[in-house]
């Protein structure tokens, strides 16, 4: 008779490959969050391709030309014209570029789990997260906590795959429901594992929230390794002002100390809107993050 304890499954061996090759690309264990211990891997930089959003409705090609040639390497997938997942590959390449990270529908992981994985692995982009928690969930404490949960189930089947789930905030994420004492933020780190999903915290949004940002990283060690490189100028009237790194509150020595203390692994440059064009304030911010030694 076979011993068959030590076989593994073909999916659960493409998965330990997967997980393998994920360690490798961002010195990232998945049981790392869960220990506590963090990565002391030097941290890359990227773009968050949502800020480029109009220029490629022009021209993909062209935009992702003059974003390599401004000297940017490796990009997040976001906010780009809809392409089969191979030709998004074949732009990358054919501009230089890698992507390191994309934003998601989770609905879609949650219909068509095998496709969407095979997509996003085709593009290269093994960490995803949603750029908010699902609409149905954001009703009531009963909802988020729900969200809370198909977000753990769906981050331990992506870990199961090698790949890894974020998620994003906004301010929204701060508040508090009427029945618990704790923000959204809170309740989400505390409802699913550390090993399942990590903080992709937006910083600017976290910091126009009213959130200690620096402290906020300190929290999360080993939980955030993809985090949203964004300067603000906040405003009490809530009009807050997006402006190019370095230009704004956030206090970026002490926000890259608390960095390397809790392992973040990619800054990601990311600005909604702006002043002049999205190629003036994105030169500006590819000029502060490259001067960093973090």
């Amino acid at each position: 008779m076979k011993n068959t304890q030590n076989l593994l499954t073909r999916r659960q061996a493409l998965g330990a490959f997967g997980l393998l090759a994920l360690a490798a690309k961002t010195g990232f264990a998945a049981a790392s969050a869960a220990s506590g211990s963090v990565a002391a891997k030097k941290p890359g930089i990227a773009l968050q391709l949502y800020t480029m959003r109009e220029p490629a409705k022009q021209d993909l090609p062209g935009t992702l030309k003059r974003v390599a040639d401004m000297g940017w390497r490796y990009v997040q997938w976001s906010g780009m014209p809809t392409l089969p997942a191979d030709k998004i590959r074949a732009a990358l390449d054919a501009a230089g570029l890698k992507a390191i990270a994309a934003h998601v529908s989770i609905e879609a992981f949650e219909k068509k789990f095998d496709e969407e994985v095979a997509f996003w692995k085709t593009v290269g982009a093994l960490d995803v997260a949603p750029g908010s928690m699902m609409k149905d969930c954001t009703k009531d404490l009963a909802g988020w906590k729900q969200g809370c949960r198909r977000l753990d189930e769906l981050g331990a089947k992506l870990r199961a795959a090698g790949m890894r789930l974020s998620f994003h905030n906004h301010q929204m994420e701060f508040e508090k429901f009427p029945d618990d004492t704790r923000t959204k933020f809170d309740i989400l780190m505390a409802e699913t594992k550390p090993a399942h999903l990590a903080a992709e915290i937006d910083i600017a949004w976290a910091l126009a929230a009213g959130v200690d940002v620096v402290q906020l990283v300190k929290q999360l060690p080993g939980r955030c390794p993809v985090v949203h490189a964004k300067d603000v100028l906040p405003s009490p009237d809530k009009k807050h002002k997006l402006v190019p790194l370095g230009q704004g509150k956030v206090p970026w020595p002490e926000l890259f100390a608390a960095g390397r203390a809790s392992g973040i692994e990619w800054y990601v440059y990311e600005q909604d809107n702006g002043t002049g064009t999205p190629w003036d304030y994105t030169q500006a911010s590819f000029d502060f993050l490259s001067k960093q030694t973090f």
